[in-house]
């Protein structure tokens, strides 16, 4: 079973230095997870915007930051049992204000309906992923995130399209065969029973590809995979749904560093 067994972990709090600093062990990979600048909401009451609350994440109201850092750790406990990759047992947060990120191949982001870069941060984001790098962003829903989503990734690639994935593409089969794909609900499906947010109800694989055809932003829409692994070990959350979200970060982990 895929989904990871209860290994005693506590709900992060605003901060997780009560753990201490993460340890800068040596290994192959490293999991980083990409700070933004959010775009101005109007929160409600409870956090909420649309009607769908945005949690507390490692840092307040931050989006960027959602799941974290539990999602992280979870998927990173994950990979060490499933793959042999040699991966540091802690995530890194990067962000686009300076040349770091490009000491990372692969980079997480959530939420992306609520990003925005200056012209500075879109030109290094768009030269990391021309260079070699790979971004998998996760956790928006509906109509509306789509086109904010849009409005950021176009101040990085202004004219590559973007393509609905196919069973057959590679991606889908460098680890797991993921031809049987279905949607990943968040933490929010055990108490409404309900797959999808907002108007998203179906999910959507899509990616963007530099000029050899090399996927370096895949795409996951309609779709929560970081609640996923956050809330894998959780008896509540059913197993098939977490299950296939940590074969489709592995697949896309195994996809990033080989292309």
């Amino acid at each position: 079973m895929l989904a990871l067994q209860s290994s005693g972990w506590r709900r992060f709090s605003q901060s997780d230095s009560e753990y201490g600093p993460p340890p800068k062990d040596k290994a192959e990979f490293s999991w980083s997870r990409l700070r933004y600048t959010p775009i101005a909401r109007n929160f409600g009451r409870y956090g909420g915007y649309g009607g769908y609350g945005y949690g507390f994440g490692g840092f307040g109201w931050e989006s960027w930051s959602r799941d974290y850092p539990k999602a992280d750790r979870q998927f990173l406990l994950a990979l060490k049992r499933l793959t042999r990759i040699n991966g540091r047992s802690t995530e890194q947060v990067v962000d686009l204000d300076s040349d770091d990120i490009f000491n990372y191949p692969w980079v997480y982001a959530v939420q992306v309906e609520n990003w925005t870069f200056s012209d500075a941060q879109a030109k290094r984001l768009r030269e990391y992923l021309l260079k070699g790098g790979f971004l998998m962003v996760d956790d928006f829903h509906g109509t509306e995130d789509w086109d904010s989503f849009l409005r950021g990734m176009r101040m990085v690639f202004p004219n590559r399209p973007i393509e609905d994935l196919e069973n057959k593409d590679e991606i889908f089969h460098v680890l797991y065969d993921l031809d049987d794909r279905f949607q990943v609900p968040g933490e929010q499906y055990v108490n409404t029973g309900r797959t999808y947010e907002k108007d998203g109800y179906v999910p959507k694989w899509r990616a963007i590809r530099d000029d050899k055809g090399r996927i370096v932003v895949a795409i996951c829409h309609n779709m929560h995979l970081g609640d996923a692994w956050e809330w894998s070990d959780s008896p509540e959350y059913p197993e098939n749904f977490a299950s296939m979200a940590f074969r489709i970060g592995l697949n896309y982990i195994i996809y990033g560093m080989t292309h």
